[in-house]
């Protein structure tokens, strides 16, 4: 560990506890579809991190991809169901 992060850590007054991390990687581990389907219980934190990184990376494709398609639609239909479209998604 740098010296940096060594003082940062001890300046800050909140340690983090292996245990705090080992609680952290299982609830990032329960919540990738990925990791979560496999029927082993036994995967690394760095595993679950890249993982993690990768899902997230596709949410935002996805995410991109949405607003894309929406803004087709939008460009699409006529400016009273552009309207209503737009209402409801800002509910």
């Amino acid at each position: 560990m740098s010296s940096r992060r060594s003082r940062s850590r001890q300046s800050s007054g909140s340690r983090i506890t292996d245990d705090q991390i080992y609680d952290l990687v299982s609830k990032l581990q329960q919540l990738l579809p990925e990791v979560r389907n496999r029927h082993s219980d036994k995967v690394s934190a760095a595993k679950v991190l890249q993982e993690t990184c990768n899902y997230i990376r596709s949410l935002h494709r996805e995410v991109d991809d949405l607003s894309e398609r929406l803004s087709e639609l939008l460009a699409t239909t006529d400016s009273a169901q552009a309207a209503v479209i737009r209402s409801l998604l800002m509910q």
